[in-house]
This record gives structure tokens, C-alpha cells and sequence, in this order.
């Protein structure tokens, strides 16, 4: 278990865009009005923003950076290190972020590197970033989180299809001494590796035709091994197990309470799912904001939107305390305690 505090980052600003094509489970033709219906009220999922063809995440995140550097009126010259976090790079090779370095007009001087991680992703890129920031002191960093997991989505697979849409984030940190410790509980299990996995695609299962066949599992439960996978029932009991726990032991160990924190943000799983871990915490439904009834299960880019989506207002002026959670793929998991001020969060992009 690696619980850890790092001094002296602050974030300064959340961006986020969205693709403009929008869907909604009320159209998904495989369920009847009833399973639809059912669906809808236990994920809490009703539309999702999915990506067009040629669409990368990268494009979201781009978008996302340029518009947050734009509204702080900070030089991309003064960016010291990006990093991108997603399962939907842009290519095999080279890192996506090294192509976003570029783009974005960094100075050939920044660090840039890729994180391969999904459901946990903003809460794992938090600590990395917080940590090479204060071990290098680096005065600006910017994290891009995001994924098109549509792309990996089989329309006949409705264990799957309904749940998850396409979204890219921006979130700007500096290095600043006089800022608040942030406690992170940073934990992993691999034995569950299986319970969401896309099968084909890298060097363990090269890419193949065998890979686009398609095969009925059940009824309405049609896939193939280029499709993402998804063990609902393994990742339920997972998250409802390791979750709350990981959340009090870092609680525990900042000397905090549950009760002193204004909002409590999770990876946007499923409205079950994350009711059944706020009421596990005892944590009032008043600070537990939700996105995913318009955007769906976003991976790694779920947290950042939801509090550009829900809390933009509320975290502008003033001071307010974060219980940020993050958990899935991998199996990984992790939770982050951290003080904003003044949080600059832009308005939702639209990509066309």
C-alpha cells in the first residue's frame, strides 16, 4: 500500500471537451423500452458523447490544453512537463505526448511521457506529476487524461455498448510552497487483469483476422477479441471491497475526516456502483457529484469532467476540500485528498 503526501503543488485549472455526437440509451435499439429503461436507472447513464471516425483523444486533450492555457493567459513555452494518460494513444508508437509536445508549442526542454492507464488514471497521473514537480521543481505542468473508448465498443454487446463515451481533459498544476499537502493511497491488483481487457491489439496477441470474428456469448452479447471486455459482477464486488477502505486509510493517515471535505468526486462507474460505495463512506448525496447521465463512464477523463461539469461554480472563488477516487482496469485504484482555491474550470468543449 503506498500512501504518500507531496508539498508545495497546487492545481490551478480543469479543461474539458466532449465529441459534439451525442447518444442516447434510449435509442439503443437492442435493449426493449423496459431493459432500457432499467439500464438507465441502475448505471444512471442516459447519453454519451461519442467520437467520430478520425477523432483521436489526443485531439480532445489539445483541445482541452489550448483552451485552459488560453483562459490562465499562460505561454506554452512556460510548460515544463505533460503528461498523457489514456488506453487510446494515438499510435502503438512513438508517445502520444511527445506528439502533444509539439503541437502544443512546448519548449523542447519539457518531459513528456505516456501513462497506459484507464479507470484510475487521473488519480495515478495526479501523483506522478505532483511528485516529478517536486522533485525537480518544476513550475508548470499539465495533465491530459482522456480516451475514446468507443472505439473499442461493439454495438451488439450490450453489456458494454450503453456504458461508456469519449472525453479528453486538461488540468494545469504549478509548483507553489505555500500550498497544502496532497495525500494520495495509490494501490494495484493484477491478479484481476481479465475482469476488463481488450484481448487482441498488442505483442502478447498480435492483431489478427481472428481477431475481428465475432462470437455470441448470449443473447445481446455479441463480441470479438478486438472488443473490450467487461466483467461487471468482478469489478462491482472489486471496487465495493477496496474502495471505501482505501478512502479511510488515507483519511487515517492525513489525520483527516471524512466529514471536513465539501465534495467527494469518483471515476464515473455506474450509478449503483457509486451509490453503494457513498453510502458504504456515510458520505451526504448533497457532495457526490455525477456526470455520467450526460457523458457516461469517460475512463480516466471521468473525475476532471465531473468537476468541470458540476462543480465549475462552486470551486471558482474560495477555498473547498476534495476526496478524489479513481478505480478499475487493471485492476488499479487509487484516492487523493487535496485543498483547491480559486479553481479556474472552463466551459465544457464541443469538438465537431
Amino acid at each position: 500500500m503506498a500512501i504518500f503526501s507531496i508539498s508545495g503543488i497546487k492545481l490551478t485549472g480543469i479543461s474539458a471537451c466532449v465529441p459534439k455526437n451525442e447518444l442516447s440509451n434510449w435509442d439503443y435499439d437492442l435493449l426493449t423500452k423496459s431493459e432500457q429503461k432499467l439500464l438507465i436507472k441502475t448505471t444512471g447513464i442516459e447519453k454519451r458523447r461519442i467520437a467520430t471516425s478520425g477523432l483521436a483523444t489526443s485531439d480532445l486533450c489539445y483541445t482541452s490544453a489550448v483552451n485552459l492555457l488560453k483562459k490562465l493567459e499562460i505561454d506554452s513555452q512556460e510548460i515544463g512537463l505533460i503528461i498523457f494518460v489514456s488506453q487510446s494513444p494515438d499510435y502503438f508508437l512513438p508517445a502520444t505526448s511527445i506528439i502533444l509536445q509539439d503541437r502544443l508549442g512546448l519548449k523542447k526542454t519539457a518531459i513528456a511521457f505516456d501513462i497506459n492507464l484507464g479507470c484510475s488514471g487521473y488519480t495515478y497521473g495526479l501523483s506522478v506529476i505532483s511528485s516529478l514537480m517536486s522533485s525537480t521543481k518544476i513550475k508548470k505542468a499539465l495533465l491530459l487524461t482522456g480516451d475514446i473508448s468507443s472505439f473499442s465498443l461493439n454495438i451488439k454487446d450490450k453489456s458494454t455498448y450503453p456504458l461508456f463515451g469519449d472525453a479528453g481533459t486538461a488540468t494545469l498544476l504549478e509548483y507553489d510552497q505555500a500550498s497544502p499537502p496532497i495525500h494520495f493511497n495509490v494501490q494495484s491488483d493484477g491478479s484481476g487483469y481479465q475482469s476488463i481487457i481488450i484481448r487482441d491489439g498488442g505483442v502478447r496477441n498480435p492483431m489478427s483476422q481472428n481477431s475481428f470474428k465475432e462470437n455470441e456469448i448470449e443473447k445481446g452479447i455479441t463480441t470479438s477479441r478486438r472488443n473490450l471486455s467487461l466483467n461487471g459482477s468482478d469489478i462491482f464486488n472489486f471496487s465495493l471491497r477496496e474502495v471505501p477502505s482505501n478512502i479511510l486509510n488515507l483519511l487515517s493517515f492525513a489525520n483527516e475526516d471524512i466529514d471536513s471535505y465539501n465534495y467527494f468526486v469518483m471515476h464515473q462507474a455506474n450509478k449503483l456502483l457509486n451509490e453503494s460505495i457513498r453510502k458504504k463512506l456515510k458520505v451526504d448525496s448533497d457532495k457526490v457529484p455525477y456526470s455520467l447521465d450526460r457523458y457516461g463512464n469517460t475512463s480516466s477523463a471521468s473525475i476532471p469532467l465531473t468537476i468541470v461539469s458540476e462543480l465549475s461554480n462552486k470551486l471558482r472563488v474560495g477555498k473547498s476540500k476534495l476526496i478524489l477516487s479513481g478505480f478499475g482496469v487493471g485492476l488499479s485504484w487509487a484516492s487523493v485528498l487535496l485543498s483547491t482555491e480559486n479553481l479556474v474550470c472552463t466551459n465544457i468543449l464541443e469538438y465537431e
